[in-house]
């Protein structure tokens, strides 16, 4: 069943403006009789491209895809994961990939994006500390500057 899910590396790839367009204009040709099958389609497209307008987009698509079509919600929570990691929602991306791993605890794409999404956490808090390092060793400085003219 998980090898029906793209792997990590696939999946985090970005699609060319070209190969979006092509699944915009399905899913706008479809109109009010578009298809589960184009809105997810669609809503996968938006999540791989390189536009983060887009790639909201594509969360609030596959949020409604989620909510409307239970059968999908298994492919949804693996690009709500992704989609959120990709727009820097780590706590949105850990719950839905969460979700993903209670109901396939051996699903290897699932696991491989929660490895990702600790080490970009791990990542951005190392480098939150070295700027408030940073800023503290400044302060300093100007404290101990502003000490001795007195």
């Amino acid at each position: 069943m998980t090898d029906n899910l793209p792997s990590l590396t696939d999946a985090d790839s970005c699609l060319s403006d070209s190969q979006l367009e092509v699944l915009k204009k399905q899913y706008i040709r479809e109109g009010e009789y578009v298809t589960e099958q184009t809105r997810f389609n669609y809503a996968w497209g938006l999540i791989k491209s390189k536009n983060r307008r887009e790639q909201t987009q594509g969360v609030l698509l596959l949020t409604d895809i989620y909510r409307e079509v239970p059968d999908r919600r298994r492919e949804c929570l693996f690009y709500l994961a992704l989609g959120h990691y990709k727009l820097g929602n780590y706590n949105d991306a850990r719950k839905f990939n969460e979700s993903l791993l209670e109901f396939e605890p051996n699903n290897h794409q699932a696991h491989a994006l929660r490895q990702q999404i600790e080490d970009r956490v791990a990542k951005e808090g190392y480098i939150g500390m070295a700027i408030v390092g940073g800023v503290a060793a400044v302060g300093t400085i100007i404290l101990t500057s502003l000490l001795r003219r007195k």
